[in-house]
């Protein structure tokens, strides 16, 4: 079963059809970037661009967004135009594409893929994936359920916003080497092993990639550690997924 995903992020807006029995993209993913300023209508186009590359849609779309979604609602906009607090952001991404959307957490659709098709399934305890990009954003399971809009990437970290250190927007704005921008991640992941006490963490977002340039910097966490099996295409697929199941396909959900 084919289901298109979109994964709206703070730099880059990209997509494509997903077979979600297989948590595979069906053909090589489109991307634009992200406007500035990322209102609601400017992002909505963008949308628009990037699943009209491959046709006009025919069926449902799943969509991410950079923040905690409730119904649809977006309720927070860390990285995104403020003017998004409050919309109902599937009924425009609906309106803009003339076919039902299901709009979630960024994060969340992320570890829903990874839980399933990626290195998180079959994992029980607590399982915590967090994508590293221009925020941080964050999705817990505990024994394959998905706690919703956890938003770590908040947490105050020695007087900061996490994410305005420990991000890769952080580590280029500040022309971070690699062991330098460890360091700052594994006193990140040392403030959530201590607030969650996970058995795994799942590294995901465009820096998945290259894990081997970081993760064996990383010390003194004692949950396990590993790069995201889908990489940065995690988001596309676990949006695809959230609206199929959201159209009453049966699809695997790991984290229904």
């Amino acid at each position: 079963m084919n289901v298109f995903g979109v994964d709206i992020g703070g730099s880059g807006i990209k997509g494509a059809p997903v077979d979600v029995t297989r948590g595979e993209l069906t053909e090589e993913r489109f991307k634009v970037l992200t406007p500035h300023p990322a209102t609601p209508d400017a992002v909505a186009d963008c949308v628009r661009q990037v699943v009209e590359h491959f046709g006009r849609p025919s069926g449902t779309v799943g969509a991410t967004f950079p923040g905690v979604v409730v119904g649809g609602t977006t309720r927070t906009a860390a990285n995104v135009d403020k003017a998004w607090v409050g919309w109902d952001a599937a009924w425009l991404l609906g309106e803009q594409l003339g076919v039902p959307v299901t709009v979630v957490n960024d994060a969340d659709a992320a570890g829903l893929a990874e839980m399933t098709h990626g290195v998180g399934r079959g994992r029980k305890g607590t399982v915590i994936m967090l994508t590293f990009g221009t925020g941080i954003g964050s999705a817990v399971f505990s024994d394959g359920k998905l706690v919703p809009n956890t938003e770590l990437g908040h947490l105050e970290l020695q007087g900061h916003d996490a994410e305005t250190r420990a991000s890769t927007r952080a580590k280029e704005e500040e022309g971070l080497k690699w062991h330098h921008w460890a360091r700052r991640v594994e006193r990140y992941l040392a403030h959530v092993e201590m607030l969650f006490s996970p058995e795994l963490f799942i590294i995901g977002g465009g820096v998945s990639r290259k894990a081997h340039k970081f993760l064996p910097l990383i010390e003194g966490v004692s949950a396990e550690i590993v790069p995201a099996g889908l990489e940065n295409n995690a988001g596309i697929v676990g949006a695809a997924m959230a609206a199929a199941a959201a159209a009453g396909a049966a699809v695997p959900v790991s984290a229904a």
